[in-house]
């Protein structure tokens, strides 16, 4: 026999190989669906999640799942009602469907976890005691992701409120996975593409490259550095690659450090319009990329750990430019022109330092940052106590199940006072440059 000709058969049989082995994880694939659990799932944003997770988009059109709802005991009602509708839909790739009202069996071999915004009966809170209610439940949740999850278990934190915190407690009470737990920063992303949008009269689709830097649901900076926008109609015009950057599109330069800044102020500090879509669609989205990568030459915004990238401090959750492939993400360190003022980064770090250290108990008051243009100004007005007002009508007895972990004193919860009056939490004027 040749050596050509054995190299022939060494490559057939190594194909053969291959397919045999595609063909044992496809029937894998079909024996052990990919096990699917989200957190709050009674809440407005599971609703619109589901069908999206179901349709194969985001996991593949040949990965059947199992979806996991998981909530507390009040909200069993409402789960049996989810669940039914879910089967109507007669998804082929949904394998099952059920609910979880045990803490004990959260997250039993759960290959993603979704954390949604919890629900909660009290509407006020003051600050601090706020920040403080997270912590017990991120440490039950990172104690069952622990205890319960897959090894290689994905954990995506999305929402409206503490994006940033509760993603760094859940790395902080479950190490070992802390690779893989990520914040969704989309939400945000596509609120600024769709101001930009609406001042170009085009589609917000056709906007890319908008990086949200900082606190995703906070203080954060829009960069418009690298936004480009594709298919717009103008006196030059090019193939559907073609594209021009947003900021030589926007003449207006009040509007862009004015106007646009304090819209979306405005939609940060209050929640507003963020709603239920928006918050599943940008979920979807970001564990879609995750699993199949982002696409070529987009840069998306994720809140991640940071380790120091840009001169960003470390050990926060803060939200940067990615890409994703191979299953991963990857921080794009290598862009150009990306510097941000030491001003615009104290401005976002501060926050988000003070926000651990006061949910670790390491830090009494929450002392919004403020410049000295904006200390000048506010000694002309009457301060008040800083408040957070929750938006979203929700319930705290999942908290009330902490007590199958071990909860040191210095970590226990503080007592949650509601009081009458309250004013959302101040965001500091973000600037573009």
């Amino acid at each position: 026999m040749t050596t050509e000709l054995m190299k022939i058969i060494a490559q057939e049989n190594l194909e053969t190989h291959i397919e045999k082995k595609l063909e044992e994880e496809t029937k894998k694939d079909l024996i052990h669906p990919l096990q699917v659990w989200i957190t709050s799932a009674s809440v407005p944003a599971c609703y619109n999640l589901i069908p999206i997770l179901t349709s194969g988009e985001v996991f593949g059109m040949h990965t059947e799942i199992s979806l996991n709802l998981f909530d507390n005991k009040q909200a069993e009602e409402n789960l049996h009602v989810i669940v039914a509708e879910t089967q109507d839909l007669v998804a082929p790739l949904l394998r099952n469907i059920s609910i979880c009202t045990r803490v004990e069996d959260a997250f039993l071999q759960a290959h993603v976890i979704i954390i949604l915004d919890e629900n909660t009966d009290q509407e006020v809170y003051t600050l601090e005691d706020y920040i403080r209610s997270r912590l017990p439940l991120c440490r039950l949740y990172g104690y069952l992701i622990e205890k319960n999850a897959h090894d290689s278990v994905r954990v995506i934190v999305g929402g409206k409120t503490f994006v940033n915190l509760k993603t760094v407690l859940l790395m902080r009470y479950a190490p070992n996975v802390a690779h893989n737990i990520i914040a969704v920063a989309l939400g945000v992303e596509g609120q600024a593409r769709a101001a930009l949008a609406r001042k170009l009269r085009t589609t917000s689709s056709c906007i890319k490259n908008v990086i949200v830097w900082g606190n995703i649901s906070g203080n954060n900076y829009i960069d418009l550095r690298k936004a480009k926008v594709y298919r717009y109609e103008s006196a030059i015009w090019g193939p559907p690659n073609y594209s021009r950057p947003v900021l030589s599109l926007i003449f207006d330069s009040d509007w862009v450090n004015r106007q646009y800044v304090e819209t979306l102020k405005k939609l940060t500090a209050t929640g507003k319009q963020f709603g239920a879509i928006l918050s599943a669609h940008s979920i979807a989205t970001t564990l879609k990329y995750w699993y199949h990568g982002s696409p070529p030459g987009e840069i998306v915004s994720l809140g991640v750990l940071s380790e120091g990238q840009f001169g960003i401090p470390e050990g926060i959750v803060f939200s940067m430019p990615v890409k994703f492939e191979n299953g991963t993400w990857v921080v794009l360190t290598d862009l150009k022109d990306t510097e941000i003022s030491e001003q615009i980064m104290t401005r976002m770090t501060s926050d988000l330092i003070q926000e651990k250290l006061v949910a670790l108990g390491d830090l009494i008051s929450f002392q919004p940052y403020q410049s000295e243009t904006d200390i000048a100004k506010s000694d002309e007005k009457t301060s008040l106590p800083t408040t957070y007002n929750n938006q979203e009508n929700q319930r705290v007895s999942d908290v009330d199940l902490l007590d199958l972990i071990p909860q040191p004193i210095s970590e226990k919860p503080y007592s949650q006072e509601a009081i009458n009056d309250s004013e959302d939490k101040s965001v500091e004027e973000q600037q573009i440059n």
